[in-house]
């Protein structure tokens, strides 16, 4: 009796987590596209990605690639897409296994992300501007190296997030376990806690809508199998930054919230220093300061890159 009670409590604890993380799905429903523009849809390696293109074909190019977490999409740089878009040819995109592209269940690591953004820069964009995002900046850093960009600017980029872990990637990839953890995981308090304490310097910046299609896009069909690599620290690259950015034939600049404290002041200025590059400061911001101070960022922007001329008459 005893055996077929322990089993009887075991079979409906798990069916209660499937219909649990089976709610947690259609509730969060399918994302729309939270970005002004085009959307369009670039196949890669049996991948269909998703990407929005705004402003004048006949500007800069300009490649925007969101940083890595459980609810990382394009929509990070939904508060500047429309500013840069009156002067560059804007492309935003979401990176495999996030937003509206696809999420197969694949081993993520930094070369498949790298070889993506060298791959969609070529085949979308002619010699473009690539704005990139804490890990991500890594990822564009590696793909500099093999590719036409003009510029890069990287945004508190880090090569190094946790001490690696191939068991957690294991865990969370588990049909059921790991689908559950993933989902106690990627609360909105959770996700509002993450903005809070490494996005955002004012909390108060926070917008609801931010948090509310980050939870939704944590929670689309295969949502865990990127962010399983990224919270075991095999998403890291196996590379050093500084050397990197430093051997990077591609004019660099670093841009640095200077509360940040996730990716901090310091590493910025190390980077700057051993690559001999620009870094850009902001003022009361932690490692969105492309989000909580848009204006700031896209002033900087229009007046340190290329981009289209303006007839004031």
């Amino acid at each position: 009796m005893k055996l077929r009670t322990v089993l009887g409590a075991a079979v409906g604890t798990v069916g209660a987590a499937v219909l649990g993380n089976r709610l947690l799905a259609k509730r969060a429903g399918e994302l729309e596209n939270p970005l002004v523009g085009v959307e369009r849809t670039y196949r890669w390696r049996g991948i269909e990605t998703k990407y929005t293109v705004a402003g004048d074909p006949n500007d800069p190019d300009m490649i925007l690639c969101h940083g890595i977490h459980a609810g990382a999409s394009s929509r990070e740089f939904e508060p500047i897409v429309e500013r840069l878009a009156e002067e560059y040819h804007v492309i935003a995109v979401d990176l495999p296994g996030f937003g509206r592209s696809n999420r197969p269940p694949l081993i993520y690591s930094s070369t498949l992300y790298a070889e993506f953004i060298r791959d969609f820069a070529a085949d979308v964009a002619d010699e473009p501007i690539v704005v990139a995002s804490s890990l991500t900046g890594s990822f564009a850093a590696e793909a500099a190296q093999e590719s036409e960009f003009d510029q890069l600017v990287l945004i508190c980029p880090t090569d190094e997030t946790t001490d690696e872990r191939p068991w957690v990637r294991t865990l969370v990839r588990t049909p059921i376990v790991g689908s559950t953890l993933f989902n106690l995981l990627a609360t909105k308090p959770g996700i509002r806690y993450f903005y809070d304490r490494d996005g955002y310097y004012d909390s108060d910046r926070i917008d609801d809508a931010e948090i509310e299609y980050a939870w939704r896009s944590a929670h689309q069909p295969g949502a865990r199998y990127a962010p399983a690599s990224f919270s075991s620290g095999t998403l890291d690259p196996e590379f050093d930054l500084a050397t990197e950015l430093a051997a990077l034939e591609t004019p660099t600049t670093l841009v640095w919230g200077r509360d940040a404290e996730l990716v901090p002041l310091r590493e910025g200025r190390d980077l700057a220093d051993a690559a001999d590059l620009e870094l850009v400061v902001v003022d009361y911001a932690t490692q969105l300061p492309h989000a909580e101070h848009p204006d700031k960022f896209v002033e900087y922007l229009s007046a340190e890159l290329p981009h289209a001329d303006i007839d004031l008459e």
